[in-house]
Formats: C-alpha cells, structure tokens, sequence
C-alpha cells in the first residue's frame, strides 16, 4: 500500500504545475494592470492581513504532534495558489456583472481576505485531506465564496465589503460539510493528540491572529474605520478575559485549558467583524466579547459530547465553536443592532432585518450545501483518500524520518 501512495504522490508536482500554468495564461489574458492610488496606510493594513494568514494560521495548525510540517506547509501552498485563483474569480464575476475592476493593492487585499475562507475549512479537514484534496477544495471554495458573495450583493444588495465578512461563516460551514464525507479518525489515536512542545506552538499563531485581527476588521469596516479597530480590540479584550475565567470553572481541577484559551480568546474578533464601525460604545463591543467566548466555550462541550457523536462529524481544528458559532452570534448581534438603530421606522426596519437574516441563512446554505457536494466528490476513488489509520501523519508526506518519534 506504501507504494500505491508513493505513487499517488508523485502526481501532486503535476497537478500543481498545471494550475500554475492555468493561472499565468488567464493574468496574460484577462488581468490588467490598474493605476494603485491608495494610501501608505492600506499596504500597512495588507501586510496585517497576510500575516494573520500565513504567520497567524499556520501556528494556529501546528497542534498536531506528527502533523507540523504538513500543517504549515500545506497552508502556505493553498494560500499561494488560492489567492491567485480568488483574484481570477472576482474579475470574472465583476467583468459578468460589468461592475468597475479595483487597483491592484485593493484586489489582492480582497483576495488574501477571502482566502481565510478556504484556511478555515481547511482546519476541519486537517490531518485527514491528501495534498490533491486540499488543492482541488481550495480551487472550488474560492469559486464558490465569491459566487456566495455575489448572490448576496445582487440579490440582497449587502455592500461588497460587507460580504467580505462572511469569510468566516462560510469557511466553517462548507469545512465541516466538507469534513462530514470523511471517515472519522479513531478516538483513542495518540497521533491527534497535542503534546506541550505542539501547543505552545499553536499559543503563538493564537497571538498572530489576536495581534492582528483588528486590521482585518478595520479593511473591510463600511463606516466609520477608527470604530472598526477601537470595538474589535476591546471585544478581544473582553473575550480573553472571559475565557480564561470560564475555562479555570469547567475544567475539573480548576486550571487554565489551553484548547480554551487558543479558541476563546479570537471569539470577540470574529463576533464583532459585522458591527464593529457602527458599535457607538465600546461596553457594548466588550459585552459582544463576553458572549463569545461563552458561546464558544460552552459550544465546543456541546459539539464534542452530543453533535459530534450524533453527526459523526469530526472537526480537528475546532473550527466551529472557534468561527462559526462566534460568527452566528456576530450576525445576531447585527440584527439586534439595526432593530435598536433604526426603532422609529418600522418599514425600513423590516426591510433591514429580513436583508440581513437572508444574507445569513444564504451563506450558511450555499456553504453546507456545496461543501457536503464538494466532500462528496473529494472522496471518488479517483482521488485515492487516505485510510483512516494514515491520518495525521507527516511522514506519509515529508521526508523527516525522526517524525515516528513524535513532534
């Protein structure tokens, strides 16, 4: 069986070139270079936002014991490919839609931003997707998020930056949908595990994202931008303070989890992504917190004990009670805020509030639907998905024979 998969393997450096190629003939043809007006302070705000991706999540993967080097490895290559393909998806539904193109800084910061939709999927399949797979997901996912954007811009009129934040929603959802098509590893593999040396390695993409995450609200903010950093930053704040205080009251003995604190403590940043520019005080950005690290907490006690068993879901990373869940209660909160804001019209009122709850309900099922159909076919025999029992596993992938010993 080695040697099938060696063989198997062989064929992921084609695969790759071929893409390659597709990408550079489709820039040649169809991407022009755009006149960059934008100011210093929006390449500052790019270079957060890459960061998080690149430096912020693959730490944030590197949990697994034998799975580090394919953790970050593979992140950096699904990103590579992914935001060239997210770049190609916009123009050609923009050139559809015959909207204006954008200056290149602003494409690409858009295009590394949408990647985190893919990133996020990707934690729910980690470990148990073969390199072919994750590539073929991003290349879909990508399509697929800018379509689901689309469909929310045309139909809802939701601004286009205010799609952007559907990153997270739409990651987890078509993550785990994905993720529902594989077998489940079994409960008692030591390769799953963590180990001290694997989460403090994770801690520090969880100080990445933290360090980071207000710009990558300020990016997308429509509105008032100094609100977008001010809100998101206490709402972390908040959100860190709470988990490390419900996770010592959980735990048995009543110290700190490190699961709990590296989910928790991002909770805020991402439940507070759609209100942050019009939040007006920072108590209620703070409060917003508060419930997200509760609701992710308390979410990952219920997803692993009752939904887990009952789905037969398996989520490595945790993507749904550290994005998705955070991110429902965001979209509540945004819907909460309207009804305060706009109390004296009631017209207005409804048409708000019905907009805001179909952009929502369209984005989680265009992201389960799609991702249970795009699990489904990454699981054909033709892609050769790896046995349960070779999960998590570098050496299957990397050469470092010392990676038998543990990470």
């Amino acid at each position: 069986m080695a040697a099938h998969y060696h063989s198997f393997r062989s064929s992921v450096p084609g695969l790759i070139l071929l893409l390659q190629a597709a990408f550079i003939l489709l820039f040649y043809f169809f991407i022009s270079d755009a006149e960059d007006s934008l100011p210093t302070f929006a390449y500052a705000a790019f270079q957060d936002v890459n960061h998080m991706l690149l430096f912020g999540f693959g730490f944030f993967f590197l949990f697994l014991r034998r799975y580090g080097f394919s953790s970050t490895g593979f992140n950096l290559l699904i990103i590579a490919l992914g935001v060239q393909c997210s770049v190609l998806a916009e123009h050609l539904l923009t050139f559809l839609l015959q909207r204006q193109d954008q200056d290149d800084l602003n494409r690409i910061t858009k295009a590394v931003m949408s990647m985190t939709a893919v990133v996020t999927s990707t934690g729910a399949v980690l470990g148990k997707a073969n390199p072919v797979q994750l590539i073929l997901m991003t290349v879909v996912e990508m399509t697929l998020f800018h379509l689901s954007r689309r469909l929310n811009n045309v139909f809802l009129q939701i601004p286009d930056k205010s799609t952007l934040m559907h990153v997270h929603l739409f990651g987890a959802y078509f993550g785990l949908a994905v993720s529902s098509r594989f077998s489940e590893p079994s409960p008692r593999s030591e390769k799953s595990k963590r180990t001290p040396k694997s989460a403090l390695f994770s801690m520090l993409g969880t100080l990445f994202l933290w360090v980071f995450w207000p710009s990558f609200n300020f990016v997308v903010a429509v509105g008032s931008k100094g609100r977008a950093i001010s809100n998101t930053y206490f709402a972390l704040a908040a959100s860190t303070v709470a988990a490390f205080v419900l996770s010592a009251l959980t735990s048995n003995d009543g110290k700190f989890h490190m699961t709990h604190i590296q989910s928790a403590v991002l909770a805020g940043g991402v439940a507070v992504g759609y209100a942050s520019p019009s939040i007006e005080y920072p108590w209620i950005a703070m409060i917003l917190g508060l419930l997200a690290s509760l609701v992710t907490i308390l979410g990952s006690y219920c997803w692993q004990r009752c939904l887990n068993p009952a789905l037969k879901i398996h989520d490595t990373t945790g993507v749904h009670f550290t994005f998705g869940l955070p991110a429902v209660l965001g979209g509540l909160a945004q819907v909460v805020l309207l009804v305060v804001q706009n109390w004296d019209n009631l017209p207005r009122l409804g048409s708000l509030v019905l907009t805001q709850v179909g952009a929502f309900c369209l984005t989680i099922s265009v992201a389960s639907i799609t991702g249970f159909i795009t699990g489904s076919i990454l699981n054909l025999k033709v892609f050769q998905s790896i046995p349960a029992s070779k999960y998590f596993e570098d050496q299957f992938y990397w050469e470092f024979p010392h990676l038998a010993v543990g990470f």
